[in-house]
């Protein structure tokens, strides 16, 4: 089955760094970045453009080498 996350600007963030809901986003990234690569299929996030590029990114610099 795959596996669904939504961790995108979650409170989590704000207990683990005191940030406010709209600076979240490098936060709500990197999870999402750690989520695909434990074994996600879909992620879910209010930041599309930025999650893809963020992911794609990772995949490309960990499938380079």
């Amino acid at each position: 089955m795959p596996l669904l996350v939504g961790l995108s600007r979650k409170l989590m963030i704000q207990d683990a760094l005191g940030l406010p809901v709209e600076e979240r986003l490098p936060a709500s990234l990197a999870l999402a970045v750690l989520a695909i690569n434990n074994g996600a299929s879909i992620v879910r996030t209010h930041d599309v453009k930025p999650t893809v590029e963020a992911i794609r990114m990772t995949s490309a610099v960990l499938h380079e080498a």
